[in-house]
């Protein structure tokens, strides 16, 4: 994307592994002008949640109360959450963490949803506040589409996608090459300063954090517009076929989500919903089939502290029984369950367990747990630190560009490019297959060419500004 630098030509010395470093060192520097941004409002947005998790949790659910001795019944709660929101209907229960925390509904009007916090034992109405539209689900926004739909989700998607190309070549860049050591590459070298101390940083903590970034991006890529939606979690959603004559609803589990926050375990959101209004499915509650049955139903399963139950929202719903740890509900993802009851028979249509998974799926469930921090409290401290460290990376990058741009110049100072630059049968496989494993990548890297070959070489002050 700019003209050769004569002292990298060919014919003054430079081998060949010199210009591949160079041509890889201007993939990094390009990529990183794209990722920086994304990258740094990904590790601020995640540690913000992080933390709001942590503290208060997404709905009040970390507030405590003095446990006093039997909670009150689910339907008397209920009454309690709709008498403080006029004119609400509950649409979801959520289950105390522990004896000694809130109980909470989410209860709908036609003006949205309001949630509803309340002491389970007095059924005293402690909180109130707008359902997932709190600072936690604002981060969550801007983290997952910066708060523009889909085109948020593409323009993200890519970043993270040219992000593993920014992995890559960091960790070739980095490499121990003409005499550098593996203590060099793994220790920062705080002997050195200005420029070089801040590369040594740069380049040692990327190398830390370049697995766990990998992690990260991928987590986050499955659930993506194209490569998570259209691919791997088409691929590995639950098949409903596995539910013998129960008659399916239009709606996906995805329709259960509310805004950007994902409460629905990730291999099922885009399986169908069963349906009420058969004789379907296997004998569970006998008798009137209400929020105290149900609840009690759940309890008998092992259904303990926080679960949540979806209420039926029209004639043909369901009544929904989940635990999942990417919903805060546990640490463990193994103990993932749904669980979808007719409103008329009492009769449960669906049982969807870990194990039921596929191993994309299970994979997931892991990785988002591990992605939401809500493993234990050595999760929280990994990601705080991880989140610090892209933070970190994302300016000492500029810093690094800063420093080394000649001032006055009026250019860009992207990193030289070399004359005949040896493309490798190795390089131009990685490039291959992540292009065809992400399709945002590739189409990158398609329109960083186009720009190349048909933008800049019809505008050389263009071209001057970008070298």
């Amino acid at each position: 994307m700019s003209t050769p630098t004569p002292g990298l030509a060919a014919g003054h010395g430079e081998g060949r592994a010199n210009k591949l470093y160079f041509a890889i060192w201007r993939w990094h520097f390009y990529a990183g002008l794209y990722v920086i941004p994304f990258l740094f409002m990904l590790a601020a947005t995640g540690l913000i949640m992080l933390w709001i998790s942590v503290l208060s949790g997404l709905g009040d659910e970390r507030m405590t109360v003095t446990p006093g001795g039997t909670p009150m019944a689910l339907s008397a709660l209920q009454a309690a959450a709709e008498a403080a929101v006029p004119g609400g209907t509950a649409t979801q229960y959520v289950a105390p963490l522990s004896p000694g925390h809130t109980a909470a509904f989410a209860v709908a009007t036609d003006s949205g949803k309001t949630g509803v916090t309340l002491n389970p034992y007095t059924g005293e109405v402690l909180h109130s506040f707008p359902w997932r539209a709190g600072w936690y689900d604002f981060a969550n926004d801007v983290h997952g589409t910066l708060m523009i739909g889909n085109t948020g989700d593409w323009l993200i998607e890519a970043a993270a996608s040219l992000a593993l190309l920014l992995i890559a070549t960091g960790i070739y860049l980095h490499w121990p090459r003409n005499g550098g050591t593996w203590r060099e590459a793994l220790v920062p070298s705080f002997s050195k300063s200005g420029r070089a101390l801040w590369k040594s940083l740069h380049g040692v903590i990327g190398l830390w954090v370049s697995l766990l970034l990998v992690v990260f991006l991928i987590s986050g890529l499955s659930w993506a517009g194209v490569w998570g939606s259209k691919f791997v979690q088409a691929w590995s959603t639950f098949p409903a076929e596995k539910w013998d004559n129960v008659p399916l609803s239009d709606a996906t589990h995805a329709s259960m989500n509310h805004g950007a926050a994902k409460e629905v375990p990730w291999g099922l959101e885009q399986t169908p919903l069963p349906a009420s209004g058969s004789l379907a499915g296997t004998m569970a509650i006998t008798g009137p089939v209400t929020i105290d049955s149900v609840g009690a139903f759940a309890q008998s399963l092992g259904f303990v502290h926080r679960f949540q139950l979806n209420l039926p929202g029209d004639a043909g719903g369901v009544w929904t029984i989940s635990h999942d740890s990417m919903s805060n509900d546990g640490p463990n993802p193994a103990a993932d369950r749904t669980i979808h009851i007719d409103q008329y028979t009492g009769n449960v249509l669906a049982d969807v367990q870990y194990a039921d998974y596929s191993v994309y799926a299970k994979a997931m469930a892991w990785g988002i747990a591990f992605h939401e921090g809500d493993m234990g409290l050595w999760n929280v401290v990994l990601n705080t630190v991880f989140c610090l460290c892209i933070v970190f990376l994302t300016l000492s990058g500029l810093v690094m560009w800063w420093k080394r741009r000649p001032s006055g110049a009026g250019r860009l100072a992207a990193p030289p490019r070399p004359d005949l630059v040896p493309l490798t049968r190795g390089v131009v496989l990685i490039a291959l297959v992540l292009s065809m494993a992400f399709p945002m990548l590739g189409l990158s890297l398609l329109a960083v060419l186009a720009f190349d070959l048909i933008v800049l070489s019809s505008l050389p002050p263009l071209k001057r500004a970008l070298s």
